[in-house]
């Protein structure tokens, strides 16, 4: 009887271990994604659904903490912040590292972007071309882009390049450069800091998406938007892992989150072009008047911001970067009908 007792107590043990194992596996990994978009703006929940997207397909291995609005790193820590470890994920924009990314910075000149789809097609179409070593101390997931960066004015109307001259506007990037080359001065800051800077009167406007009429409420303190297609730039976003935590991940996690980021990149892009058409529409509702410039004042904006291409080449050159070979792919991107 002792024996009989012995053993199914035995084949009990075995029973509860088995189910043990087969059950749903405990979480892995727990990893920080640090973003500076507001928790409200398309962009963030966007991010945010990645995450939870990533914990779907890794079936719980990978569980991600969100923190959007700079609450875990600012917009222009964030890079630095994955490298040194601050947070393992980050989302923020090349152009808050100024010359640090000199063949990235392609896709962000003034080429005349139409959408954010194309923009951030081209964005990742570079880094795949390039593979940049300026890029080599992170894991990237992948870029996105907004659509074209256009002039908004808080108190000026702007119709022609003598109107721009002496106003102070934020940009950042070569979104400042452009403002230079137009005749304006370029006062760099990132976006949140940017309503209350028009608002107070520190900056005349900016240059920045239709989106961010909404997005940023950014329709509340100016007044004007010119329609500077012609020299439409973009900023390019980057999402980035810390290599360490990437490699730590295992390959079916690693495959499962490469899948997913080809698909979210795509998603960002359409989601820009959606809130543009939002924006707009908000910036129209809250009285700003839009401003078309004609094909004639178009031409001479592309002719003030041309020597900017010269520019990047040049200096691209510089580094011993192929500035050139970058520019003219970029271009070819840009116009490729895919």
């Amino acid at each position: 009887m002792k024996r009989v007792f012995l053993l199914s107590t035995a084949v009990a043990a075995l029973c509860v271990s088995m189910l043990c194992v087969s059950g749903p596996a405990e979480a892995q990994t727990r990893l920080t994604y640090s973003n500076f978009f507001p928790p409200t703006h398309v962009q963030s929940q966007l991010a945010e659904q990645w995450c939870r997207e990533v914990e779907k397909r890794t079936d719980g291995e990978v569980v991600i903490d969100y923190y959007p609005g700079s609450t875990l790193t600012k917009a222009k820590q964030c890079y630095d912040g994955v490298v040194e470890g601050m947070s393992d994920i980050g989302l923020s924009a090349l152009a808050y590292s100024r010359g640090r990314f000199p063949v990235m910075a392609a896709v962000d000149l003034p080429l005349g972007y139409t959408s954010g789809v194309q923009a951030t097609r081209v964005a990742n179409d570079v880094y795949a071309k390039f593979r940049p070593a300026e890029l080599d101390d992170v894991q990237v997931m992948y870029f996105h882009a907004h659509g074209p960066g256009l002039l908004h004015t808080a108190k000026k109307p702007v119709k022609t390049l003598e109107d721009i001259k002496g106003l102070k506007l934020r940009a950042t990037g070569n979104s400042g450069k452009l403002v230079q080359a137009l005749g304006a001065t370029p006062v760099a800051m990132s976006m949140s800091d940017s309503y209350q800077a028009i608002q107070k009167g520190v900056v005349d406007g900016g240059m920045y998406p239709v989106e961010t009429n909404k997005g940023w409420k950014m329709a509340e303190v100016v007044d004007y938007m010119t329609e500077s297609f012609p020299v439409g730039y973009t900023t390019t976003f980057f999402v980035v892992m810390n290599k360490d935590r990437w490699n730590a991940l295992s390959d079916k996690a690693r495959a499962a989150i490469t899948e997913i980021n080809a698909q979210w990149s795509v998603l960002h892009g359409k989601a820009w072009d959606e809130s543009d058409v939002v924006g707009r529409e908000y910036f129209k509702a809250k009285g700003g008047e839009i401003i078309p410039l004609s094909a004639a004042e178009g031409e001479r904006w592309k002719a003030a911001a041309a020597p900017m291409l010269d520019e990047y080449v040049n200096d691209a050159d510089a580094k011993g970067l192929p500035g050139r070979e970058v520019l003219e792919f970029t271009q070819k991107s840009l116009e490729a009908d895919h």
